[in-house]
């Protein structure tokens, strides 16, 4: 089996987010990191962008599950994202999603959760 992994970097969201009062009456800058593992296992064709998997569509399902609702915790905010991925995405093996307040603390780059997921059947 051939895999392809597509890697979105560094994706910047405003998104409600945070248990704590003052997180929750303003948006924050999260930074998103993911990695999609695919089968790659037909022909990919320059004129068809109906041959792979339009990354465009992950973009958007990563921005939407950010900016859907406010989430109190980034590790629901993440499961939620590994879900909604492996639901819309057939040809999705594995996703790897690490999402980062930058703002969190001064003295620190910025607080982040990640995991990954594997589909079990496929």
């Amino acid at each position: 089996m051939t895999i392809r992994r597509i890697i979105l970097e560094q994706l910047t969201v405003q998104a409600s987010i945070g248990i704590l009062d003052h997180e929750r009456a303003v948006a924050q800058t999260l930074v998103l990191n993911a990695e999609f593992d695919v089968h790659a296992t037909g022909p990919v064709s320059d004129e068809d962008i109906g041959t792979v998997l339009d990354y465009r569509a992950l973009r958007t399902t990563l921005i939407d599950e950010c900016t859907a609702r406010h989430t109190n915790l980034l590790e629901t905010l993440v499961e939620r994202i590994l879900a909604r991925v492996l639901a819309d995405f057939p040809d999705v093996l594995r996703v790897r999603i690490r999402a980062g307040k930058p703002q969190a603390f001064e003295d620190c780059a910025a607080v982040s959760i990640e995991q990954s997921r594997r589909r079990t059947t496929h």
